[in-house]
């Protein structure tokens, strides 16, 4: 395992909830300031745990650009103060297109922030009225020219399939339309309605399942066609433009994530802050989440990703060889057109993607011999 660390730190406020959310998220009122003192002691308290170089800062959300110029420079300054930050650190902050402003991007790039995610999820403005989104695709395109124009080379851009009453049309043309602004990246998310969102509450129709899965394989033959790499089951990336940072996540690395809801895979042990802003400005302390990186974590969070799980590292890390019954059955996955397989790898292809859950699992099912 790499020595290095990754922190996320987790900016919980957003003016108003989207109706697709169930991300822990409070309107602001007021606690801003305190909540940045609240995690700077925090990035001092783990800061003196460990000397170990952080080679990735992500900044989440919420919506950290909502904060006032005086609270994102404490924040990364007490990032940088209390923590081996290396010089060639991926400094990522998510952006909401309404709030890239000149000025919060300038000083953004000025503290070293060197990688913007927006929440982009649809080009089509009726789509974001509908999902609650505060920005329409004029801001998108606003921002990031001014990005570009203050010099941000990695720029990553959200975009949400299987949208009630959406369709292939509708999709094409918020591919056409995020592809025209040549981001680095792409994440890529399939709505899901979950318990307790607006949209839950409201009963909005869905795409059904046939219709999403195609909307899944357009989505990766467009953008595999404008050369960016399917890297992950939802991210594609130019070469060389991969978040590293959530790369960690994928791998099995450790992090540290910092505030309400913010979960941590340290010194082998997985935990989180509870979802209670008032209780975290009140000194709440973690919650263990148990051991984390075992073989059966490993092998799933390796599945994610377009390289796969790679044999020969999980012997150095583990120990032991994958047995036969696994490899018989990604074999079986492959006949399928499934799973891509050789003496050294397995691997999902798009299709395998679109169903990982299921075929990660039966995978998993199938690591120890007796079993």
């Amino acid at each position: 395992m790499t020595n290095s660390l990754g922190i996320y730190i987790h900016i919980p406020f957003c003016e108003r909830k989207c109706n697709y959310c169930n991300f822990y998220s409070v309107v602001p009122n007021g606690q801003e300031g305190e909540y940045i003192n609240r995690i700077s002691e925090e990035l001092v308290k783990w800061g003196e745990r460990t000397a170990r170089p952080i080679d990735t800062l992500y900044i989440g959300g919420g919506t950290p650009s909502l904060l006032k110029p005086d609270e994102l420079s404490a924040l990364i300054c007490a990032a940088k103060e209390n923590f081996n930050l290396q010089s060639d650190a991926e400094i990522t902050i998510e952006v909401n297109p309404k709030d890239a402003t000149g000025d919060f991007l300038a000083l953004a790039k000025k503290l070293g922030v060197n990688r913007i995610s927006l929440g982009v999820q649809s080009s089509n403005d009726g789509e974001l009225v509908l999902l609650g989104r505060r920005h329409n695709f004029e801001d998108v395109k606003r921002a990031v020219s001014l990005a570009r124009g203050l010099g941000f080379d990695n720029i990553s851009a959200d975009i949400m399939i299987g949208l009630p009453f959406s369709s292939s049309v509708s999709l094409q043309k918020s591919i056409d339309d995020i592809l025209s602004l040549k981001t680095e990246h792409i994440s890529a998310y399939i709505l899901k309605v979950e318990k307790g969102t607006p949209f839950y509450e409201m009963g909005v129709p869905l795409p059904d399942e046939d219709s999403i899965a195609d909307q899944y394989l357009q989505m990766c033959r467009a953008f595999k066609e404008a050369g960016y790499e399917h890297y992950e089951v939802s991210n594609f990336a130019k070469n060389g433009y991969e978040s590293r940072h959530n790369n960690r996540y994928w791998r099995c690395l450790e992090y540290i994530g910092i505030g309400p809801a913010a979960h941590s895979f340290f010194e082998g042990e997985r935990f989180y802050y509870p979802s209670d802003l008032n209780g975290f400005l009140k000194g709440n302390s973690v919650l263990s989440d148990g051991k984390g990186g075992d073989p059966e974590e490993f092998v799933m969070l390796a599945l994610r990703l377009s390289r796969g799980l790679v044999f020969s590292e999980y012997e150095e890390r583990f120990g032991q060889k994958i047995n036969e019954k696994f490899k018989a059955k990604a074999e079986f996955f492959k006949d399928m057109g499934l799973c891509e397989v050789n003496s050294n790898r397995v691997s999902l292809t798009s299709n395998g993607m679109l169903v990982s859950n299921s075929v990660i699992l039966e995978l998993i099912g199938e690591l120890y011999e007796n079993l």
